[in-house]
């Protein structure tokens, strides 16, 4: 699949229905959610930094690009980029660093407000607002066929106010972006009154940690999009500790008991690689 028929199947998911985004951390665990059937993946900030051994948010801009492309170029499906907060306060600086993002290949791409100070967490309104304009004008400017997620990230820089975020919502709307995201709301009654204050625009709903929210349930609730951030790859990350720690405080290896087997996943990616377009 070209990267404008990426883009426009992106489009497409988000016009109706309710579709799960899953959220790889490595060029693997992308081919593997691929297979199970997943229609679009996105990175996330949290698992590729704790992958290369960094706390979220330490990775480099030219870091994320390059893991960018690598995510874009392995998978067959739509990739969306978690791109933090455009790397940049002042809005022409994002809308540059964002038209870098595009040239990865992304089919989407998502901005938050969280100004990287957890002492002053979210850029006054204003300014978030000039942001999500700026990049919006980026996008357009670079043929408007990637989607723009535009995040408010109150509700997990401890500034849980859902009138805030709603305003911010409304207006990131009204200033360009296509689909809105407000991680660490909880509660049906905040799913409902955010999916409300945008539509027909749609919301992505964060299924972090054990919510017990099934994806009827939330299709019911009027979420289009459904992303899990970094829950996957910290499930993986668990594993590998409480099996690290058996072994070292323990001596035993009863963890390894169970696991996918080295064939079966040799077989998996063999296959994979030989449906694989010829390039």
């Amino acid at each position: 699949m070209s990267v404008t028929d990426k883009r426009r199947t992106f489009r497409a998911l988000h016009q109706s229905g309710c579709f799960v985004i899953p959220n790889p951390w490595n060029a693997g665990s992308a081919r593997y959610l691929q297979g199970l059937g997943f229609k679009a993946l996105a990175t996330t900030s949290s698992g590729y930094a704790h992958s290369l051994g960094y706390s979220d948010g330490g990775v480099t801009r030219d870091m994320v690009l390059a893991h960018c492309r690598e995510i874009a170029q392995a998978a067959d499906v739509p990739v969306n980029a978690d791109f933090e907060g455009g790397y940049a306060d002042d809005p022409d600086e994002v809308a540059a660093n964002v038209r870098l993002c595009i040239d990865t290949g992304v089919a989407g791409l998502s901005i938050e407000d969280f100004t990287g100070n957890d002492a002053n967490p979210l850029y006054d309104f204003e300014m978030a607002v000039k942001r999500v304009r700026a990049t919006r004008d980026a996008i357009d400017k670079a043929g408007g066929d990637v989607i723009f997620t535009a995040r408010t990230e109150g509700f997990i820089r401890s500034r849980p106010d859902l009138d805030e975020t709603i305003r911010r919502l409304k207006a990131f709307a009204d200033a360009g972006a296509d689909c809105l995201y407000s991680p660490g709301i909880r509660t049906r009654e905040q799913i409902a009154a955010t999916v409300k204050a945008v539509s027909p625009k749609p919301i992505n709903f964060l299924n972090s940690g054990a919510l017990g929210y099934t994806v009827s349930e939330l299709a019911a609730m009027g979420v289009r999009r459904i992303s899990v951030g970094g829950t996957l790859a910290r499930v993986a990350m668990h594993a590998f500790v409480q099996s690290a720690r058996q072994i070292s405080q323990e001596g035993k290896f009863d963890s390894f008991a169970g696991l996918v087997s080295n064939a079966e996943l040799n077989k998996f990616f063999h296959e994979d690689l030989s449906r694989r377009p010829k390039t």
